[in-house]
């Protein structure tokens, strides 16, 4: 009945969670810290394509089920009790940014010594699983499928579904545990671009620019170090350049 009103994606994040600890070596029931969970989700399509019609049939305790199932905002907190983990569970949604945000908000509570350890990620499903879209000039969707960011024949982008998750620890207590350390995260910020910009989805080359700033001061690295950089590469006219 659970697996049944359940969105996927929080299904999905719940798997990929445990997988997640599993991989970095950790049992949940064993590890004697506290352990946070940071994460979100899309907006819930499946119960959009699903359960509609079921809301108005279900008795009071079985409507609250199917919202706790349903809602993003018992995403953590179902990874939580199932794992039984018990540091911060805090649910994340800035849309795009999400996950990485997620990751931002994790480091920020081990440096606050609220959790030894935390999982960070984001779901995204969308129901129905066979779908396309009408491809309209000016728009963020690509018109041949295909998405080529930064690229010069760049024309839109292409939604996809994924799920993701990291585990994290302050680098002290990796080294001494013994854990095998995939990377370290030197630093992160997060802003917003108020409305210093033409539109609301537009991006800002200010607000882009100053939070960089601030990573790189809270890092404590200089730009000419750099050799990558990782970025939101849409594939649209808009928000590539």
């Amino acid at each position: 009945r659970e697996a049944q009103a359940m969105d996927p994606q929080q299904r999905l994040f719940l798997e990929c969670a445990y997988e997640a600890l599993e991989d970095a070596g950790h049992d949940a029931e064993r590890y004697p810290g506290w352990i946070g969970v940071f994460a979100g989700a899309k907006m819930n399509s499946y119960l959009l394509s699903h359960h509609r019609a079921l809301l108005q049939k279900f008795e009071s305790s079985e409507a609250m089920q199917l919202l706790i199932a349903s809602d993003k905002d018992y995403l953590t907190t179902r990874v939580a009790y199932k794992l039984n983990l018990k540091g911060p569970s805090i649910s994340v949604q800035t849309a795009c940014s999400t996950g990485l945000a997620a990751v931002h908000q994790a480091c920020q509570s081990l440096r606050a010594v609220e959790c030894d350890m935390a999982i960070a990620g984001a779901a995204s499903v969308m129901f129905p699983e066979r779908r396309g879209y009408f491809y309209e000039k000016g728009g963020p969707c690509s018109p041949d499928g295909h998405c080529r960011p930064f690229d010069a024949d760049a024309a839109g982008t292409v939604f996809g579904d994924a799920v993701g998750a990291v585990v994290l620890k302050r680098l002290e207590d990796a080294i001494e545990q013994g854990d095998f350390i995939h990377a370290i995260v030197l630093g992160s910020a997060t802003n917003n671009d108020g409305a210093a910009k033409v539109g609301y989805t537009a991006p800002s080359v200010d607000g882009q620019a100053s939070v960089i700033v601030m990573a790189h001061e809270v890092a404590g690295v200089r730009p000419d170090t750099i050799d990558y950089v990782e970025a939101h590469g849409t594939g649209t006219t808009l928000g590539d350049p």
